[in-house]
């Protein structure tokens, strides 16, 4: 049995019927040329049931003694799984475009996973055009986080077309492979970082007490204004629609660029890729604001979490940390905008300077605490520790196929948190960026819309860098277009017809 940290504890006592936190990732696949549509798909189900034992956290169930979560949980082996229960069938109605699969997904994201059960759930979605398919796959965010989903991907696919795996990418065959695969590319994390002796144990000690003294300190600077570029929990977050109470229904759509678009603005600022990005969601988000009347004087505070793992971690839940930062998007110069989001997020990182990974995601933790418990009282609206997350996944930098299939795009589904309405995650995959938008239904009716305004923030970026328009021949295969442009398509259509 594996018991469950702290972190992973956390989650499963956040989670209600209105606030499920499973995590997801939708996945289309193109055909192989010259193969039968339902045979194939008929094979890679019975591939994907083909599991003798499988791999952490597939065959897993949540375990807890008399006090529940209040006291020791683990996670022990399921000995009778209904394989049947949780790797699904399903078929789009005709004609089979993206808005209605993401409507689907929608849907299926709405749902509690079963806590008698083991923790996840595979859907394949047929009947998309083009000889394309779905794979949605959703597990509970105590057992797996977003870079774990990656690693899971990485074992299912291969950059050969002509590769073909007989193992479920579910199993534990696969998953040892996997492992024996990533030891031979990179060296034992553990033997290169341990402690040599007692000495160094003491040192390291020492440091932890004196590294969180220092953190202290700073936060402590921060509430009295002496450090104002950190962004803090509670600390000048303005209330807007997003932070509501949330409701159990959600609103999923996906959207694809391209990654050296992205970057590119990055450079022209002299910040990083995850720079540009911030300030991409910041345009828009105060487009989407400024529309629906209720752009506040200050500026909207976001969640953006920070991965812990070190080189070689396939096995952790949860290893991670949270950095607060401003995206000003009280001010109007795009320019401006940036310098400030550059500024936030270095103050973010300052504050965890000097901490392992352990000392960073315990004091990470404890700083999300107090808005944990404002979200079981449901005063989270009310008193917003941030406004939104927005959270970036390294992803598989080039091509990949899984028996055949291309994998086209990789859109990640993420979890709301009470009075936290919305939430942005982007994973990279090949040459895009693969950003996948999850809200709740009834607090944010046109969530679709920051898909068209995040175009219109990008080359608002562009113009102000001073970098060309991007050229249709420098982008990367066309990708599913929005939800709110397949509907203008349509209406165009029937204008003409009527005409």
């Amino acid at each position: 049995m594996k018991r469950l940290n702290f972190l992973d504890t956390g989650i499963l006592l956040e989670e209600t019927r209105e606030i499920p936190m499973h995590i997801g990732f939708v996945s289309l696949y193109t055909m192989p040329e010259g193969v039968d549509e339902q045979t194939f798909l008929s094979e890679l189900a019975d591939t994907l049931r083909d599991v003798e034992d499988f791999q952490y956290p597939f065959g897993v169930r949540l375990k807890t003694g008399r006090l529940g979560l209040a006291g020791a949980s683990y996670w022990e082996s399921d000995p009778s799984i209904d394989i049947d229960y949780h790797i699904c069938r399903s078929a789009l109605p005709h004609p089979g475009c993206y808005r209605e699969l993401f409507n689907h997904v929608s849907r299926l994201h709405s749902t509690l996973l079963d806590r008698s059960r083991p923790l996840w759930e595979v859907h394949l979605i047929e009947g998309l055009e083009n000889r394309q398919f779905a794979v949605y796959l959703k597990a509970h965010h105590a057992a797996m986080d977003g870079e774990r989903f990656i690693h899971i991907a990485r074992s299912m696919l291969s950059p050969n077309p002509e590769d073909r795996q007989a193992d479920s990418p579910l199993s534990l065959a696969t998953g040892e492979r996997y492992r024996a695969a990533l030891r031979r590319e990179i060296p034992d994390p553990v033997s290169d970082k341990e402690l040599r002796n007692v000495a160094e144990v003491l040192e390291a000690s020492f440091d932890s007490s004196v590294n969180a003294y220092c953190a202290l300190k700073r936060l402590s600077n921060s509430l009295q204004d002496k450090a104002g570029a950190l962004a803090l929990p509670f600390k000048g977050v303005p209330r807007t629609s997003i932070n509501t109470p949330v409701g159990g229904a959600r609103y999923f759509v996906g959207q694809s660029w391209p990654f050296a678009r992205i970057r590119a603005i990055g450079k022209a600022f002299g910040g990083t890729f995850n720079d540009a990005v911030l300030a991409m969601c910041a345009g828009a988000l105060r487009t989407y604001l400024q529309n629906h009347a209720e752009l506040p004087e200050k500026s909207l505070k976001v969640l953006v979490p920070v991965s812990l793992r070190s080189e070689g971690d396939i096995d952790s839940s949860n290893k991670v940390a949270t950095i607060r930062a401003d995206l000003a998007t009280n001010i109007k110069d795009p320019a401006r905008r940036m310098a400030i989001i550059q500024a936030s997020i270095r103050a973010g990182k300052e504050f965890y300077m000097d901490m392992s990974p352990t000392e960073a995601q315990v004091f990470s933790a404890v700083l999300m605490m107090p808005g944990v418990f404002l979200g079981q009282l449901g005063l989270a609206s009310r008193l917003p520790a941030f406004n939104t997350v927005i959270s970036n996944i390294p992803g598989i930098r080039q091509p990949m196929y899984w028996n055949g299939a291309r994998l086209e795009a990789c859109y990640p589904v993420s979890v709301l948190m009470e009075g936290v309405a919305l939430n942005i995650t982007l994973v990279t995959y090949d040459k895009s960026v693969d950003f996948g938008i999850i809200a709740c239904r009834r607090s944010m009716p046109q969530a679709h819309r920051l898909v068209d305004y995040m175009e219109q923030a990008l080359v608002e970026l562009e113009e102000v860098a001073g970098l060309p328009a991007f050229k249709t021949k420098d982008k990367v295969k066309a990708k599913p277009k929005s939800v709110l442009r397949e509907k203008s398509t349509t209406r165009s259509k029937s204008k003409k017809r009527s005409k």
